[in-house]
């Protein structure tokens, strides 16, 4: 198993019988020893798999641990994207802030391992294994026990959480066990001088599946279109697939060029005057970013703030997922470093688009306002435009939103994550005094009024799963109060899935 003393020889696989006795002698409990982390073993056994503090016990069989130095070993295994770039450089800013030595180790087919050393005895303390795989992979690595950390591009499928439950891993759709670490997106990029600067998304799926081949169809010179993406099984292929190509209804053309990374993709642009490539905003490299655009004429820019908000409809999160288990100290305080503004600092510099909580006032919404006015129909009435702008006047709009799932008020994934990140933000203190307006909004599909009520119950349902994370605090520090304006301000146009699902939407204005 991953986690293990290294004086525990071997993984769960070879783990050893053990006797854990009470210190009063009148309890004995039987097990095969799984894992020992410096202050509790965990032990399979006829009562199934039990954590017991070490303090209360001794230990006997050739399973238990020697009284030497405790190494906690802990395997992060997943997407290459994440683990190549971004983990190396947060395992090193933890090390960094928790002021111990390291010693880095490229292992030949397999990865990074880090060593953590106290800064003034030079004593190991901690193994951090980076295995360079794909999210498949990692998962594949957290079901048989060979991986504490899985880092994936993409969410857990249904089987992977089934499995996951089936293992006693727990339950990996919960906030606890899985989080966002980064932000991405996916980006369509072409060559710098291209005339086409916008392109709709049914448009692009088109371009992939081979049904528009010349530029010439999308307002550009009369020349072939060349495709190029990444492996479709890897990195953000499965992504793009379900997301642009499956969401269409469409099927990859074998006219695609396919290239090994990002960027070989970004060269092929740059030589390419007439190629489309699919990568990442954060690997986009010198390639022109082409707007999305619908056919109502609203178009969203990918860039960081509209990466962060998730306005950006492909936007890509990058997902942390950890079994229902124990981690050693040092994991633990791994994982509460990752919260901090210390390793969103850390994620900025390696490239990513960090969640670390911003503000953008009134005055950078224009768009936005101007699409809610250009786009009102009957039912949104200019006295319900005046009251929005009235409730949002001298306000600030925060950096993070929360999506739901059609007609519904459950959170997607990142919106849960989202859910922790704004909670911890409170109890440190960063609102106290201050004013949270919770805004809910809704997409065009039906009536207006029931749009309203509906984006009303969402902003609720926010606040409350905020408020429920909350541990030590006092709600009158901050001001917490709930609007809805529905179909009002739509960020893209209803006459695609992508876009009213970006449409539905609670954001959080500070005042």
């Amino acid at each position: 198993m991953a986690i293990a003393s290294v004086l525990i020889a071997g993984s769960a696989a070879q783990a050893q019988d053990v006797t854990l006795t009470s210190r009063d002698g009148t309890i004995e409990l039987t097990g095969y020893l799984l894992t020992f982390d410096g202050e509790f073993y965990r032990v399979d056994t006829e009562f199934g798999i039990l954590t017991i503090d070490s303090s209360g016990v001794s230990c006997d069989g050739p399973g238990c641990p020697s009284l030497g130095p405790f190494v906690a070993e802990l395997t992060i295994s997943g997407a290459h994207n994440m683990g190549a770039v971004l983990f190396p450089a947060l395992v090193e800013g933890f090390a960094l802030r928790k002021g111990y030595a390291l010693k880095r180790e490229e292992i030949q087919g397999v990865g990074t391992l880090y060593s953590l050393l106290e800064g003034g005895t030079g004593q190991e303390v901690a193994r951090f294994t980076i295995k360079l795989t794909t999210s498949s992979e990692g998962f594949a690595d957290l079901l048989s026990q060979q991986a504490d950390m899985v880092l994936s591009m993409r969410q857990a499928t249904t089987r992977e959480r089934s499995l996951a439950r089936d293992a006693g891993l727990g339950d990996l759709r919960i906030a606890r066990q899985s989080r966002v670490a980064a932000l991405d997106a996916l980006v369509p990029i072409v060559s710098p001088g291209n005339p086409v600067t916008k392109i709709s998304i049914s448009q692009l799926a088109a371009i992939y599946a081979g049904k528009i081949q010349n530029w010439s169809e999308l307002g550009g010179e009369d020349a072939p279109i060349t495709p190029y993406m990444m492996d479709i099984e890897e990195g953000f292929g499965p992504v793009f697939m379900q997301d642009v190509i499956a969401a269409q209804g469409a099927t990859l053309s074998d006219r695609v060029v396919i290239h090994p990374t990002s960027r070989t993709l970004a060269d092929a642009i740059a030589r390419d005057p007439f190629g489309i490539a699919m990568t990442t905003y954060t690997q986009r490299g010198s390639g022109e970013v082409v707007e999305l655009s619908g056919g109502c004429g609203f178009s969203v820019h990918a860039s960081r703030a509209s990466i962060k908000s998730e306005d950006y409809p492909l936007t890509m999160p990058m997902f942390l997922y950890l079994p229902e288990r124990r981690l050693p100290q040092v994991g633990r305080e791994f994982l509460s470093y990752l919260r901090t503004d210390s390793a969103q600092f850390v994620t900025r510099r390696a490239g990513f688009v960090d969640q670390a909580l911003t503000r953008q006032s009134i005055r950078a919404q224009g768009d936005r306002m101007a699409n809610a006015v250009s786009t009102a129909g009957e039912e949104v009435t200019l006295e319900e435009l005046q009251r929005m702008v009235r409730t949002l006047n001298g306000h600030e709009r925060l950096s993070i939103s929360f999506r739901f799932e059609g007609g519904s008020t459950l959170l997607d994934a990142p919106s849960r994550s989202n859910v922790a990140l704004l909670a911890e933000a409170l109890e440190s203190g960063r609102f106290d005094g201050k004013q949270l307006s919770f805004i809910g909004f809704s997409d065009g599909q039906g009536a207006a009024e029931q749009n309203r009520n509906l984006s009303e119950r969402r902003a609720r349902a926010v606040r409350d799963q905020v408020l429920a994370q909350l541990e030590a605090f006092d709600p009158a520090r901050v001001q917490m109060l709930i609007d809805a304006f529905g179909e009002a301000m739509p960020m893209a146009c209803d006459d695609s899935a992508w876009g009213r699902s970006v449409n539905r939407r609670v954001e959080i204005w500070v005042n």
